[in-house]
């Protein structure tokens, strides 16, 4: 498992409140591939609730949302939107939850749409949500007149703490 490198660090404007670590209100999610999947871990926090100590629906589809784009920028190397997004809550995430594993990985690509696949995994490795989105996939031009050059592994081999 490889940690990816954020290619839209060091942008003018960059501020995405999924993947951005200088965001304050951001989920500041970062990525790893392992084989076919891109995976991030994440920590629920308090702010983020929707009911009492329970994960917000919407935070959840974000998570999802923002995965799916990430395997869409490594896989596919380039960028793009989504168009679609459906997302199934199989079992509610506590807020105290010490790790969300989430994993997305490309289903299929027919010209300029891409199917993703999105779980996120509580601690205990249970499935609690599954999403499906549909992404847009920019050509080269778009990409780069939208900031997108490359998404890069970075060196050595590194595993989440």
């Amino acid at each position: 498992m490889r940690k990816i490198k954020n290619p839209w660090v060091g942008k003018e404007g960059y501020n995405c409140f999924g993947c951005s670590p200088n965001n304050p209100l951001g989920v500041k999610m970062e990525f790893y591939e392992d084989g076919e999947e891109i995976v991030s871990f994440w920590r629920p926090q308090a702010d983020y609730q929707g009911w009492i100590d329970t994960m917000h629906g919407g935070i959840l589809s974000t998570l999802i949302d923002e995965a799916a784009g990430w395997v869409v920028f490594r896989k596919l190397q380039t960028s793009g939107m989504t168009t679609k997004l459906e997302v199934k809550y199989k079992k509610a995430v506590a807020t105290n939850e010490p790790q969300l594993t989430i994993r997305g990985r490309l289903l299929c690509q027919n010209r300029k749409f891409a199917d993703v696949e999105v779980t996120i995994e509580n601690a205990k490795g249970e499935i609690c949500c599954e999403g499906k989105a549909t992404y847009y996939v920019f050509d080269r031009a778009k990409a780069e007149e939208m900031g997108f050059t490359s998404c890069e592994l970075e060196g050595d081999e590194m595993l989440p703490m």
